[in-house]
């Protein structure tokens, strides 16, 4: 529940990355809301033909109120395997093409079930690994956990981290090139 509720409080955050957790879980407390919200306005249905039609409003409100999120933590798992939003954006005028959008939609999928790039990248820090990030964007301005859960460290650089910006291993003390990937630090 509390990578639901993280969604909305990061309601029209286009800017980041989102694990594929969040995003996820996301869209399950979506279907199960959406179901609960039909099955009340089928149940006022059922009760009153005249009236019970009036209970489908809250499924419309709800809808409407998750758009925004919706798209928000969408583009942010496109972030997370290092692809743009305005891909998204394709994709969702893709789907709208009869044929094309089956197409579209498998694609679309797929990269939603990618696991996000180790490390840095254009976006951001890995959201799974936080630590990684600490004092990289702050620079000189003092910043050293940026909000991101870590704990308070003096201010690194981004050629002092000890993780490797390319694959996000861990790095030994002295050494020059990633032993993972081979990537020069």
């Amino acid at each position: 529940m509390d990578w639901y509720l993280m969604v909305w409080k990061r309601y029209a955050e286009f800017e980041g990355r989102s694990r594929r957790k969040e995003f996820w879980m996301f869209v399950l407390f979506n279907l199960l809301a959406i179901l609960v919200l039909a099955a009340l306005g089928g149940a006022g249905m059922a009760m009153s033909e005249d009236y019970g039609g009036f209970l489908f409003i809250p499924l419309g409100i709800y809808v409407l109120a998750a758009l925004i999120p919706n798209l928000a933590v969408s583009v942010r798992r496109f972030h997370d395997i290092d692809k743009s939003g305005w891909l998204l954006l394709l994709l969702i005028v893709l789907g709208m093409i009869p044929f094309v959008g089956v197409i579209a939609s498998i694609v679309e999928i797929v990269l939603f079930c990618q696991d996000g790039n180790p490390g840095i990248n254009q976006y951001g820090p890995n959201p799974k690994f936080p630590e990684q990030a600490v004092g990289v964007f702050a620079g000189n301005a003092g910043f050293t956990s940026m909000g991101l859960g870590a704990p308070p460290q003096p201010i690194a650089t981004a050629s002092s981290l000890a993780f490797c910006r390319s694959c996000g291993t861990k790095l030994t003390d002295g050494s020059s090139f990633c032993t993972t990937c081979g990537t020069h630090v």
